[in-house]
């Protein structure tokens, strides 16, 4: 079955770089399009927001708004991981980033990991 471990979280002060990876199984991975998101504090699972898009090939990527020129995804087809490159950490960064894959039934049916921890202390 469909599998995304994410690892790479952890507690980095204000300025500070992470770089989160998201480990894929049970699928064609260079088949689809992958993306984190987040979670802030006192936030609702509905309310994750995107914050980086990668297509299977790596042509496509998009970032939220707030996060352009901090931070890179990437990915390694071959070893099937998705990176995030977070630099330039600020507190308003901290939230549980999660690996994410849409799935062809539908939004509900989409494969989510169990997410990493950023804390960013100011």
């Amino acid at each position: 079955q469909v599998q995304l471990v994410e690892s790479g979280g952890g507690v980095v002060q204000s300025g500070g770089s992470l770089t989160l990876s998201c480990e894929a199984s049970g699928f064609v991975f260079s088949a689809y399009a992958l993306n984190w998101y987040r979670q802030s504090p006192g936030k609702e699972r509905e309310e994750r927001e995107l914050v980086a898009h990668i297509s299977g090939d790596s042509t496509v990527i998009r970032y939220h708004a707030s996060v352009k020129g901090r931070f890179t995804i990437s990915r390694d087809n071959a070893k099937q991981t998705v990176n995030l490159q977070m630099n330039n950490l600020q507190p308003e960064d901290t939230a549980k980033y999660y690996c994410h894959r849409a799935s062809r039934v539908g939004p509900a049916n989409a494969y989510w990991g169990q997410g990493t921890q950023v804390t960013v202390s100011s």
